[in-house]
């Protein structure tokens, strides 16, 4: 057989999968040109988050002289008042509308990441931490309100995936790029990303401004009714929320919450690996969620969404296993050793593709228009709590029985996680569960109340 048409061949089954590539992005787009236009604030503002992500301890202790403990009692700083102000964001964002709230904490949080550049203190980075975290408090609950407003349940499950791969996609970008810019000697470089990040905040800013119509209050109140007084007391008397909730802290906490500690700790410390295996590791974590994205979306659509919860959590604990086995062989093996803790962050990265789209989607699907922010705040509410549970029981746990108990801990939590997830379907309609076949999404038009002259 001749070379030439080997090489048609191949260019033909190129040519098919690229096709079968724009095809699922198409699929996964969101109908309305504003929730795509959304979109790209998200990828603009991640490539910036992406520069500075990693470097914030390094960049407090190396370059500006905080001793470790006080950058991170800075950074836990960060966390608690993040989470100290989220339920107040989601109310705003209920009262006034998920617009009036997102605007202003984008440009506070543009301000607080810009002023870092300046830090040269203990107090002065606790100041501008704090407007770091007001800023952040409400933006995250925001822009999934403003998403769930824009889509329909058909696509809501899709979008939601898409938002997450690209807010991947930015970040990994963003790092990259300053992993070649940055250099503790040269403090320049470090204010140089922090400038850019605060610079790629004002990016969805400025795209919602020209939105005029998009994130405005969802439900006005009749003149003649006083306000519902409601509130989180109604989110939290929700049944089926009330086991999402339950079902997010305990999988977030022996998840997503160990990554910065409970996995680098043990990877280095028990596996023996060197910090070089663990940043691959975390680049694999996002290629494989920006290459398995879309598919996974693909395949999900018309399935229940409890079972997909469920299978979330098993995902997660045999990532976790990976990571135990690495510990086993990591002494004898460094090779074996280090594709093993690069194995676990791609298993993981997985089942993030299968969380991503159906925690907002099933939160939007049991929230009302009325208390949709409230919803969505409680739901990133989940991973502020957990993400101060996880690191603090971490260090412990992997410091007893070389890390046995840390591996079995959080193997036994996601597995747990999943049992919930399946307790949870008996309390929702097959709607609300994705479980009703997929029509071509309509496009939701906004319906903003009357704003007042």
């Amino acid at each position: 057989m001749s070379a030439a048409p080997a090489r048609r061949v191949n260019r033909s089954l190129f040519v098919t999968a690229s096709d079968q590539n724009r095809g699922m992005l198409r699929r996964a787009l969101p109908c309305r040109p504003e929730a795509r236009r959304i979109l790209v604030g998200t990828l603009l503002s991640a490539i910036g988050r992406g520069l500075t992500l990693p470097f914030l301890f390094i960049y407090l202790t190396d370059v500006r002289g905080l001793s470790d403990t006080r950058a991170g009692l800075v950074i836990g700083w960060y966390g608690a008042v993040t989470l100290a102000l989220s339920p107040l964001g989601g109310t705003l964002i209920d009262r006034f509308g998920a617009r009036r709230v997102v605007l202003p904490c984008l440009l506070v949080e543009a301000a607080g990441t810009g002023s870092l550049a300046l830090v040269d203190s203990t107090a002065s980075a606790f100041l501008v931490i704090t407007l770091i975290a007001i800023g952040s408090s409400a933006i995250w609950s925001g822009q999934n309100t403003i998403l769930a407003s824009l889509t329909d349940d058909g696509e809501r499950q899709r979008v939601f995936g898409l938002n997450f791969a690209l807010l991947n996609l930015g970040i990994g970008i963003g790092g990259l790029v300053s992993g070649a810019i940055v250099d503790v000697t040269r403090p320049i470089t470090f204010q140089m990303i922090y400038v850019l990040d605060a610079i790629s905040y004002l990016m969805p800013a400025l795209i919602l401004l020209t939105l005029p119509a998009v994130g405005r209050r969802l439900v006005a109140d009749p003149a003649d009714e006083r306000p519902s007084t409601g509130g989180y007391l109604t989110v939290l008397r929700d049944r089926p929320f009330r086991r999402l909730v339950i079902f997010g802290l305990v999988l977030t906490t022996c998840g997503y919450a160990q990554i910065e500690v409970g996995f680098t700790a043990y990877a280095v410390r028990v596996a023996e690996v060197t910090p070089r295996v663990v940043a691959w590791a975390l680049a694999g974590n996002t290629v494989m969620i920006v290459l398995a994205q879309l598919v996974v979306i693909r395949r999900m659509e018309g399935r229940s969404r409890t079972s997909a919860l469920a299978v979330v959590g098993a995902v997660f604990a045999a990532a976790w296993l990976v990571l135990g086995a690495a510990g086993v062989v990591g002494p004898g093996n460094a090779l074996v050793a280090a594709l093993l803790v690069v194995a676990c962050a791609a298993i993981f990265g997985f089942g993030e593709t299968m969380l991503s789209p159906v925690m907002p989607a099933l939160t939007n699907a049991l929230a009302t228009d009325e208390l949709r922010g409230r919803y969505n705040a409680m739901s990133s509410m989940i991973f502020g709590i957990s993400g101060v549970i996880g690191p603090v029981t971490a260090g412990p746990l992997i410091g007893a029985a070389d890390g046995r108990i840390w591996v079995v801990a959080v193997v036994g939590g996601c597995l747990t996680a999943s049992v919930v997830a399946l307790s949870l379907r008996r309390l929702l309609t097959p709607m609300q569960d994705g479980r009703h076949p997929r029509t071509a999404p309509t496009s939701p038009e906004p319906t903003p109340a009357p704003t007042p002259a």
